[in-house]
């Protein structure tokens, strides 16, 4: 998978820019704060849904501007295809191939992308949140079903926490509308735990390929699930059942803190390294190899379930690794697009295809 173009106005600095990108790999050269970065964060909307750095679309809006507007052209094994997504006051609108979509879950999976950014490099020490959110974005591109489960999930975790929180503070809930919210929360939840086990038992075999590869042999990574289901099966009602179990147990827990306390929403990435938990014993450096390991390793997932690589975006992230792991992020390029925002060409020389000038949201190909 390729994008071929993008196009953006209004959107953060940018007025208006049409840029067209290299198959190979892209170099978006620029000062800090000049639009690199607004780019890449274009582009990973059509993957994510969303952005990866603003709380509301509002803020996307260039200053003074009632809206903006963004779209993409980009080819798969399947052909040329397009989407564009634009906000004006309150009015959405995404569109696919020209056709209006109504929901963001029709447009995520369309175009896949991998996106590794400096606040990436906080997966491995950062709490279970920061892994939960990479675990969710890096499976909705490869199994369709999984937001809409996902989604499911959260609008149920929602209705049920509000009834806890009445009965917490006195009211009189009857416990039957809790067990039909218990009920609906372990259907998805059972969906979820499936899709999430069998992605990182895919995830784990590449990762610990490429970690042993940037490391010399020195380094072995293990990566499993650490949810609440601790029998071995993968029968969906067997786990389904379990799931009413836990949650029937934990009911006057639950009550007491007026909240869920059991759940995919309270799963984590476990990470063991050399025999140790990543989180508490792995060094900076060993850090940056499980993080890079976990980044590439989601790009070779998406190759095997998808049929073909996905966009890589890194953005700002070569001056963080040293020349080891570079030359071996820049060596992985081939047969591959990359997109790389920099404020040094050194970082990458010999390896570029296009080089892109950024300044003051203005983009001139250079080459």
């Amino acid at each position: 998978m390729i994008i071929k173009k993008i196009r953006a106005k209004n959107f953060r600095n940018i007025s208006e820019c049409e840029i067209d990108f290299s198959p190979g790999v892209n170099l978006l050269l620029g000062k800090n704060a000049q639009g690199k970065t607004n780019i890449i964060e274009s582009i990973y909307i059509f993957s994510r849904g969303r952005s990866f750095r603003a709380r509301e679309d509002s803020d996307l809006i260039k200053f003074g501007e009632e809206g903006f507007n963004i779209g993409i052209e980009y080819e798969d094994f399947k052909g040329e295809g397009s989407l564009e997504y634009s906000l004006y006051g309150r009015e959405r609108q995404r569109k696919k191939n020209g056709y209006k979509i109504k929901r963001v879950t029709e447009m995520i999976g369309s175009f896949k992308a991998v996106l590794f950014y400096p606040d990436d490099l906080g997966l491995v020490k950062d709490g279970p949140d920061k892994r939960r959110e990479f675990l969710n974005i890096a499976a909705s591109q490869c199994y369709g079903s999984y937001m809409k489960y996902y989604s499911d999930y959260k609008k149920a975790l929602e209705n049920r926490n509000a009834l806890l929180k009445l009965i917490n503070k006195g009211f009189f809930v009857d416990r039957a509308e809790i067990e039909s919210w218990s009920e609906s929360l372990s259907e998805y939840a059972s969906f979820i735990y499936l899709i999430r086990k069998e992605y990182l038992k895919k995830l784990e075999v590449y990762s610990k390929k490429i970690i042993i590869d940037i490391s010399g042999g020195r380094e072995e990574l293990f990566i499993s699930l650490d949810s609440d289901i601790l029998i071995e099966d993968e029968e969906r009602n067997i786990i389904k059942e379990e799931y009413k179990r836990i949650l029937r147990s934990s009911i006057d827990r639950e009550i007491a803190a007026g909240v869920t306390l059991f759940g995919p929403h309270r799963d984590d990435v476990k990470l063991i390294l050399n025999g140790k938990e990543a989180r508490l014993f792995a060094s900076q450096g060993q850090q940056r190899s499980i993080v890079l390991s976990l980044k590439l390793g989601e790009g070779e997932v998406i190759k095997e379930l998808c049929g073909e690589y996905p966009v890589f975006l890194l953005d700002d992230v070569l001056s963080e690794l040293d020349n080891d792991r570079r030359r071996y992020v820049l060596e992985g390029s081939k047969n591959k697009q990359f997109i790389i925002s920099s404020c040094s060409g050194d970082e990458c020389k010999g390896f570029t295809d296009r080089e892109i000038d950024v300044e003051g949201g203005r983009f001139v190909i250079k080459r």
